[in-house]
């Protein structure tokens, strides 16, 4: 399956169907409307450049639309109702908006004209872009109905549970898209049902290169009610990966209402593994990120040429400092500072600073406490490594370190760490394993309270902290 060929399917279409509904409202809008209000005079038609303009412009207007409301996340697991109710309420929302923008203004001989307008330009741009969008995912529909794509999905037990899931999935007339390729037995336990039908790709302990070395997209964790401990062990590992995973319910799920089925035809799974926010604020996020790097880069090049200019002429070595982080999902990345401390100052051996340590230069020390080191990380924000506000990233060597006293703290590679953070403004830099955690807390007091309100508040605190100049 190609995701990105799949979305760029769903984005052309879109955009097709949004520039002919405006093509032929702009021609309703000439040959209906404005005859009316000259008393039947024909207007004279032409396609003018700010027609073509149009037909660019608003169909962008529709995809950034689509984006931030997460149409274009989970692009092949869709719904034809879903679809249908998703396409009919941004098609009213964007109406309405470009109606308010574009169309107060038209001539018209009476407020009955902007209704039909409104009307006419709404069936335009709902019937053109659900037919396209029905064709698409009727398409996908049918491939995974007949086997041709699917999610390579992993089983986390070999119990009789896991054996019944297994075959009421394999053997469905209309396959809801697992396929199963093994399935990790529990280290205690003796009952191994699924030997025969699926091959064990190894131990509990290894989990995460399993993951990674076949691919997996979803996770089924197929456990007995007294394993429950067990699921939470594993929750904490595989929780902060990019998979999606399900739980099989049982009796009390059902009576409780936690289980949540779409599907007819496929079995009853609960779905573990959420979004932190709704898609449209993740996604708000996202091109705020970009946006606000764009903008600083701009602003800060002035001062980032003098720093540069400053780092080089005071001590011997390069301006960049580039050092590998662990990011989002797990996945190292390359962090960019400004330099603030001797050339090797590490010599290969990691080792924190603390507030007076000589390896610290002059500038160094200026621009720690209003944090300009950070500077080039704007590029580590615009290239999607990082975000504006989010948990520091910290280094594999330490991370370890941490697991091993807070084994929660992999929770916090859900999210993509950031230039600044809730821990970053109540506490500061951490100067050994134990102020890493003490700063902790407040990194997961974010992770479960994010939203764009508590990002904008630890922005504003992170400037006030750095023209302070009292940052730690």
């Amino acid at each position: 399956m190609n995701k990105k060929r799949q979305v760029v399917k769903y984005l052309t279409f879109d955009f097709l169907a949004a520039a002919l509904s405006w093509g032929l409202f702009f021609i309703y809008r000439k040959e209906i409307i404005e005859p009316q209000f000259f008393g039947g005079w024909d207007v004279p038609f032409e396609l003018t450049p700010q027609f073509f303009l149009a037909l660019i412009i608003i169909p962008s207007f529709w995809i950034l639309f689509y984006y931030i409301t997460g149409f274009y996340r989970n692009i092949f697991r869709r719904s034809r109702l879903l679809e249908l109710g998703q396409t009919f309420a941004t098609s009213v929302v964007g109406v309405i908006a470009l109606f308010f923008a574009f169309m107060l203004d038209d001539w018209i001989e009476s407020y009955k004209n902007y209704y039909q307008s409104l009307l006419v330009l709404f069936g335009l741009h709902f019937s053109l872009t659900y037919f396209f969008r029905l064709v698409l995912t009727t398409g996908t529909i049918h491939k995974i109905h007949r086997r041709k794509i699917g999610f390579n999905t992993l089983i986390v037990g070999s119990n009789k549970k896991a054996l019944k899931l297994f075959q009421d999935m394999n053997s469905q007339l209309r396959p809801a898209g697992n396929k199963f390729v093994g399935y990790i037995s529990l280290k205690d336990n003796k009952e191994d049902a699924l030997k025969d039908h699926l091959p064990n790709l190894g131990e509990i302990d290894d989990i995460l290169n399993i993951l990674q070395q076949n691919n997996i997209e979803e996770v089924i964790l197929a456990f007995e009610p007294h394993e429950e401990t067990k699921a939470s062990e594993i929750l904490t590992v595989i929780e902060n990966r990019q998979v999606t995973i399900w739980g099989i319910p049982d009796l009390y799920d059902f009576l409780s209402g936690t289980v949540k089925v779409n599907t007819i035809y496929s079995s009853p799974l609960i779905k573990i593994s959420n979004g932190l926010m709704p898609a449209w604020q993740e996604n708000t996020k996202r091109m705020l990120d970009v946006l606000f790097s764009l903008i600083a880069m701009i602003l800060f090049f002035p001062v980032f040429i003098v720093l540069a200019i400053i780092i080089k002429s005071t001590s011997h070595g390069p301006v960049f400092y580039k050092q590998e982080r662990v990011g989002r999902f797990g996945k190292p990345f390359h962090i960019h500072k400004l330099r603030s401390m001797v050339k090797d100052a590490e010599n290969g051996t990691p080792a924190l600073s603390s507030e007076d340590d000589g390896r610290i230069t002059k500038i160094g020390r200026f621009l720690r406490k209003t944090h300009l080191d950070e500077i080039p990380q704007f590029y580590n924000v615009l290239i999607g490594e990082m975000s504006l506000v989010g948990p520091r990233p910290e280094r594999e060597f330490y991370i370890k370190q941490i697991v091993e006293r807070a084994p929660y703290y992999t929770h916090l590679h859900k999210l993509r760490p950031g230039i600044t953070s809730w821990g970053q403004v109540k506490y500061g830099y951490a100067s050994n394993v134990d102020e890493m955690l003490e700063r902790l807390p407040y990194d997961m007091m974010y992770l479960k309270n994010i939203s764009l309100y508590i990002d904008f508040k630890i922005l504003i605190y992170t400037v006030m902290v750095s023209v302070k100049g009292n940052g730690k």
